[in-house]
């Protein structure tokens, strides 16, 4: 049987497999869940062109394989040295993907410029089936129209794409329609982000911890069909692998999990779209996600040159103006504390998959002001899954090919 944990081949206490650089907070969109609480216009204090080149040089100075760099936002578009600022990332070998929003700048010639310069993905957000409720979330009319436009002007490019979805209690009937989307008009992954409480995001915006389960399943469901995997569900990694192991056995799901409604309503709307569309599953093997978790293998940059685990963890761990993201991301306290499992609380500090999951350290600080406390959307009680014995084996081999 083929291992189904990913993780990656460097040791992510020594270099971050993705850096995320907030290029600046300024965006033409509103969204409702807006970690950066973006803005129209630019941040004069913002990284200027040549203290943007010395970030990326701290990047690439972590060595190879480099790790993948994100230009975010606000929208990367704003930004009128963007495509300079690639250029220099793929002459230094980063391998550069950009993130851009759903405006007029989403056009054909920034494509263009942007696969010219050295971009060899994109990621797009959509979060919801139709024009009517992606536009309400973003705040702005057209948003949603122009957002499926670019992603097929990139896929006609030759660019990568990932869609996003921010999973909210707005849209959470949708998403089986909106896996219907995503498979009709293709992609490289269909990455689903758990909603964390920082920013414009609110508490009274999440669904609940069950509806967290169910939706996994869901994705892990979906998962035969195209690559899926989560930000900020980190716990969708012990899913995978529960799955796996109940169907190497040949045993229903149903009789090992209590979910809520909704997942009966998700699967069945996906299993009606499925022989709508004569889908057939994908013969390769559902393996969780890259195992990486903020400030473990992951790290970003503000658009101030603020590290931080995550964005959406705002803890400070330096400034890229000051001190060497190398010696950042590598030295903190912050950053080691967050790689250390056996500093986890709570259920996560017991849980048998702390190794490969970890929880959500930014939930978990959005809502108790403490990154190592238990994820709180988390409904697994560690030790209850009855087939340890095969857990352990999995949790084995990723011991074993990490250290080989």
């Amino acid at each position: 049987m083929a291992r189904i944990i990913r993780r990656p081949k460097m040791d992510p206490a020594q270099r971050p497999f993705m850096i995320v650089w907030e290029t600046t907070q300024a965006c033409d969109l509103a969204c409702k869940h807006c970690r950066a609480a973006a803005q129209p216009n630019l941040d004069p204090n913002s990284l200027n062109f040549e203290e943007a080149k010395n970030l990326l040089n701290q990047s690439a100075e972590f060595g190879r394989p480099s790790p993948i760099f994100i230009f975010t936002g606000g929208d990367p578009f704003k930004r009128p040295d963007l495509f300079e600022l690639v250029r220099y990332a793929d002459e230094i070998g980063l391998a550069a993907a950009v993130s851009p929003s759903g405006t007029p700048l989403l056009n054909r010639q920034n494509l263009i410029r942007l696969k010219e310069a050295g971009t060899k993905a994109i990621s797009l957000s959509i979060d919801a089936s139709n024009a009517t409720d992606h536009d309400l979330f973003r705040q702005v009319p057209g948003s949603f129209t122009r957002t499926i436009e670019g992603w097929k002007m990139a896929r006609e490019i030759g660019l990568k794409l990932q869609v996003n979805t921010t999973l909210t209690r707005y849209n959470l009937d949708d998403l089986a329609k909106l896996f219907g989307l995503v498979q009709e008009l293709g992609a490289m992954t269909w990455s689903l982000f758990f909603l964390v409480p920082t920013g414009r995001g609110q508490e009274a915006d999440e669904v609940t911890p069950a509806e967290y389960e169910a939706v996994m399943h869901f994705l892990y469901d979906v998962s035969k069909y195209i690559p899926a995997k989560t930000t900020e569900g980190h716990h969708y990694k012990r899913v995978v692998i529960q799955r796996a192991i109940l169907e190497e056995k040949g045993l229903p799901m149903s009789d090992f999990f209590q979910l809520p409604p909704v997942y009966r309503r998700l699967t069945a709307e996906l299993d009606a779209l499925v022989a709508e569309r004569g889908l057939t599953a994908r013969p390769a093997i559902r393996r969780t996600p890259m195992h990486i978790n903020s400030g473990n293998g992951f790290v970003f940059i503000s658009h101030l040159g603020e590290v931080f685990p995550s964005g959406f963890l705002p803890v400070c761990a330096g400034n890229v103006k000051e001190r060497s993201l190398v010696d950042i991301y590598r030295d903190s306290s912050v950053m080691q504390a967050l790689r250390d499992p056996k500093r986890l609380q709570g259920r996560c500090g017991l849980c048998e998959f702390s190794g490969i999951c970890g929880g959500s350290r930014s939930r978990a600080y959005a809502m108790s002001g403490d990154f190592l406390a238990e994820e709180p959307f988390c409904t697994y009680e560690p030790g209850s899954f009855p087939f340890q014995d095969e857990v352990e084996a999995k949790l084995a081999e990723m011991r074993s090919y990490s250290e080989s």
